[in-house]
């Protein structure tokens, strides 16, 4: 016999809907305004939830040792509703910006030394894509970002536990997805081919070639319509720094020198994906670069968003937790970014036309069932 349940059961509304009082016993006394920013903030966290799910799920598929090519749409799907959910956070901050300062300012002081530093999932979302701890910016003199997940005695709650299992849950997706774009074919080599290093080096010379000659063309029409020698020059300075970074780039020369091979070829990969992205196999592994790109990129709207509604209600003073405010609010928009290849592999993509020859493209195209 099927269990019998109403909607309100199901959701638990009342219990939902009674846990809108802050600091209070209930919420009668509050304002219309604080109470909005409880709501907004418990809808945030209930966003962020979601947000881990999709994110876990997804790393989970990249971190299998075979990722199987009809996965891929899975990705692309988990993705894709990660960066509309921050783009959904996002537009919170519009509803929050209809509080004037003093209206703000009538409740604020509840809140003191609480912070949004303190959300343990959304720096859960952070580990989980990938953040490299060496570029957290400090909420203040701690010693680490756990400091803040404490309680005010120093003892441990509930969010640092949360945030230490994160930590705990490897790999993270930006690792993952490295270990992915590592195993795909170059010109149909793969790692595990002894001669696969000299096909993963031809084909990032071509590439450096096709793409000089590129630039080459772009230059010489730029210094063409100059008006000045001194244009000329600067012009000829910037389109050669172009050729120079882009061997630097697919070369891994920003990396320590054992770490450069594994670098490249995922570079290579990149480049090789994005460029040769119309062949059968190819098509979904684009369009899962291109779905990390908005991610990353919701990801980083949202948090300039946060600081934009932040110095309009406030102003730039000290936050409630003792932090810069909205200046470690910019700071976090702009050091927090993750998958800077794949935004970098951007400005050396070439036109179709100008590709270095396909090797082995058998490889890349559907196997009939046999």
């Amino acid at each position: 016999m099927a269990r019998s349940t109403t909607y309100w059961n199901y959701i638990k509304t009342e219990e939902l809907l009674g846990l809108q009082t802050g600091v209070d016993k209930n919420d009668v006394e509050l304002s219309n305004d604080e109470v909005m920013f409880i709501v907004v903030h418990q809808i945030d966290e209930l966003w962020f939830k979601l947000i881990l799910r999709e994110l876990a799920a997804v790393r989970d598929l990249f971190a299998q040792e075979r990722v199987r090519e009809q996965s891929l749409s899975a990705v692309v799907r988990g993705l894709r509703r990660t960066a509309l959910l921050f783009n959904q956070i996002a537009t919170h901050f519009q509803l929050m910006e209809t509080m004037t300062t003093r209206d703000y300012l009538s409740f604020r002081d509840k809140l003191s030394p609480a912070s949004g530093f303190q959300s343990a999932q959304l720096r859960e979302i952070e580990i989980l894509i990938g953040l490299d701890a060496s570029k957290r910016v400090p909420l203040g003199h701690e010693s680490s970002y756990m400091e803040a997940l404490k309680h005010a005695d120093g003892s441990k709650s509930a969010a640092f536990h949360r945030v230490s299992r994160r930590l705990g849950d490897l790999p993270t997706l930006y690792d993952a997805l490295g270990d992915w774009l590592f195993r795909t074919p170059i010109q149909g080599s793969t790692p595990e081919a002894e001669t696969d290093p000299q096909h993963v080096d031809e084909f990032i010379e071509s590439y450096i070639e096709a793409h000089s000659t590129e630039v080459a063309k772009v230059k010489r029409r730029a210094c063409e319509l100059a008006k000045t020698d001194k244009d000329r020059e600067r012009l000829t300075k910037r389109y050669d720094r172009e050729v120079l970074n882009a061997r630097a780039f697919l070369r891994a020369l920003d990396r320590p020198e054992e770490h450069r091979p594994r670098s490249s070829r995922i570079r290579a990969s990149l480049v090789f994906i994005e460029s040769y992205r119309e062949l059968p196999l190819l098509a979904w592994p684009r369009e899962v670069l291109d779905a990390v790109v908005e991610l990353e990129q919701s990801f980083l709207i949202f948090r300039q968003r946060h600081a934009r509604m932040v110095e309009r209600v406030i102003g730039r003073r000290t936050g409630t937790g003792g932090s810069a405010g909205v200046d470690y609010l910019d700071q976090t928009a702009l050091r927090y970014r993750i998958f800077h290849d794949l935004w970098t592999v951007r400005t050396l993509l070439i036109r179709k036309d100008a590709l270095p020859p396909l090797l082995g493209p058998e490889v890349y195209g559907f196997v009939a069932n046999q």
